[in-house]
């Protein structure tokens, strides 16, 4: 049975080390510019948000990440807007809506620390969009993301082959041990169509790879492209209701594609309950509320069907945020 377990979890940490180099989240409708860079400004408040993401809790080195964003458009005169906006009375607390109508200046920018396993990725990164109107209600946003990261390899978190036979060495583990750090540039870059009801996104990460490497490191953490493509719309009703159905797509180069659908219900824009499901056999379920005008909390929790669920207890993502 332990040895079950043992070959289990490498597996599990193998496939997560090649084909999770970049971070998952799970509430990615209420925070697109964490897989989107033309997301950044899109909303009519500058976001500062912070959040921690824990998947697979109860296994050994299981990933956990934390993340800090922020982005916010750059003030237009009213003769800088092509289309002049609807005026507009403080109410009851909501979430604010997607600013559309006007040519938009934004920046942004986040970092982020990804362990997985005996792997661990610390990235920032600076994000420009502009925001082109199309009309009134529909603009086009391009972005793009300049980033550094660093790579290292954790060796207190490793279990080597020869630990666990008494038999030769592991040549693997010697030259990643000797690795020390690596630096790589990333780049990344995203359209996004929004207006106020629905928004459409294609985006694609890490676009030049290795290219611009430097640091201590002696082995190559090889980082592949990532795509990811979402969408979204929101269904209003005459109670104050907002039902919004949701997906999100991911791709990385010989992997499988990764697709993630759901729903999420919302009440005068200020209590939200949501529930997706992930291809990989993962159920979503997601709440939260804005406390006030200026914060919002948010949780989720990740609960596998497969048989993973036998050797942890999911995975919790908790989201903090400012609206200034």
């Amino acid at each position: 049975m332990m040895r079950n377990i043992i070959i289990l979890t490498c597996g599990f940490l193998a496939t997560v080390a090649f084909g999770q180099q970049e971070p998952q989240f799970s509430q990615y409708n209420r925070n697109p510019y964490l897989v989107n860079p033309g997301a950044a400004g899109a909303y009519d408040f500058a976001d500062i948000t912070m959040g921690g993401r824990m998947q697979w809790a109860g296994f050994a080195n299981a990933p956990m990440t934390t993340y800090l964003y922020g982005s916010t458009a750059l003030p237009q005169k009213d003769k800088a807007r092509y289309y002049p906006k609807r005026s507009t009375k403080r109410g009851p607390i909501r979430q604010s809506k997607r600013g559309v109508g006007g040519l938009k200046h934004a920046f942004g920018g986040y970092v982020f620390a990804d362990q997985y396993g005996a792997f661990r990725q610390i990235k920032l990164a600076g994000t420009y969009a502009i925001h082109i109107p199309l009309s009134r209600s529909l603009n086009l946003s391009f972005g793009v993301d300049l980033g550094l990261s660093n790579r290292a390899f954790l060796e207190d978190r490793a279990q080597t082959l020869n630990i666990l036979t008494g038999v030769g060495n592991d040549d693997t583990y010697a030259q990643y041990t000797t690795s020390v750090s690596d630096y790589t540039m990333d780049v990344g870059a995203g359209l996004y169509l929004y207006s106020e009801d629905f928004y459409v996104g294609l985006s694609a990460d890490q676009l030049t790879g290795d290219l611009v490497r430097f640091g201590l490191g002696t082995v190559d953490f090889d980082p592949k492209m990532h795509y990811r493509a979402i969408a979204g719309y929101n269904f209003s009703t005459n109670n104050d209701i907002t039902i919004t159905p949701n997906a999100l797509v991911k791709y990385v180069l010989y992997t499988p594609i990764s697709v993630e659908g759901g729903v999420q219900v919302a009440f005068k824009d200020r209590f939200w309950m949501a529930a997706s499901y992930r291809s990989s056999k993962t159920i979503i379920g997601m709440a939260g509320f804005n406390i006030n005008h200026l914060l919002k909390i948010s949780y989720s929790f990740d609960f596998s069907t497969s048989e993973v669920r036998n050797y942890n207890v999911g995975g919790h993502e908790l989201v903090l945020g400012i609206m200034l």
